[in-house]
């Protein structure tokens, strides 16, 4: 790139400044990407303990139901599951994360309805006791949800910044130092042969001055 630029005063000018801003830029993406990083390990080690709690509770809620149909038969389990007992009510924001939309779920809870769909006539306890259980870990399963998107968000963010400050630690700014070290010594370089040159008309003049004078004073004697 060095050899391709102009050697002009403006161009280094020009190139001084985007170096000046390219160095501050590059310490903004990194403190930006450092604090990315805080953010995405403590949403991770959050997404690990929700995951371990409802891997455990969804463990005992598939343990029931497999209890139910052998009780009941999977067939009267179904029947009794087909109406849905309530509406789920939540809430789905934004929240921001070091430039980071992230969604927010928040459960509000449902209409007001009972939470067993289905009369207790015909029905064995573990099933009751299953879609209770599997109600009371539906807003641990949103907020699962949340985590895990915030963490995938948070990891494609990271990545690009990642590439951003590599690009600029490792290829923009060391091209603009060689550029302006090569305009810089393409100046120095014009300047030496202008002074070169300065000198060298000074000392024609000088010897020219110096034959002048000699021929007056050869006509004079």
């Amino acid at each position: 790139m060095a050899t391709n630029v102009n050697p002009t005063r403006m161009e280094l000018t020009r190139l001084k400044k985007r170096l000046t801003t390219a160095v501050r830029g590059h310490k903004l993406l990194k403190d930006k990407r450092d604090e990315m990083v805080r953010q995405f390990m403590l949403h991770i080690r959050r997404n690990y303990d929700l995951r371990l709690e409802v891997e455990k509770a969804l463990q005992d809620v598939a343990r029931r139901f497999g209890l139910a149909k052998a009780q009941m038969g999977a067939l009267r389990v179904s029947e009794a599951l087909l109406y849905p007992a309530r509406a789920a009510v939540f809430e789905v924001g934004i929240h921001n994360v070091m430039s980071v939309d992230v969604p927010t779920v928040k459960y509000t809870g449902g209409d007001g309805e009972a939470d067993i769909p289905y009369a207790f006539t015909f029905t064995s306890s573990s099933l009751d006791n299953a879609v209770m259980e599997l109600s009371e870990y539906l807003p641990k399963l949103l907020e699962l949800a949340e985590v895990e998107k915030t963490c995938n968000l948070l990891a494609i963010e990271i990545e690009k910044t990642r590439r951003r400050v590599n690009a600029l630690e490792y290829v923009m700014i060391p091209e603009m130092q060689e550029s302006i070290k090569f305009i810089t010594m393409k100046l120095e370089e014009n300047d030496r042969a202008s002074t070169v040159r300065l000198m060298k008309a000074k000392e024609m003049m000088a010897q020219a001055e110096v034959k002048a004078k000699a021929r007056v004073v050869k006509k004079a004697i």
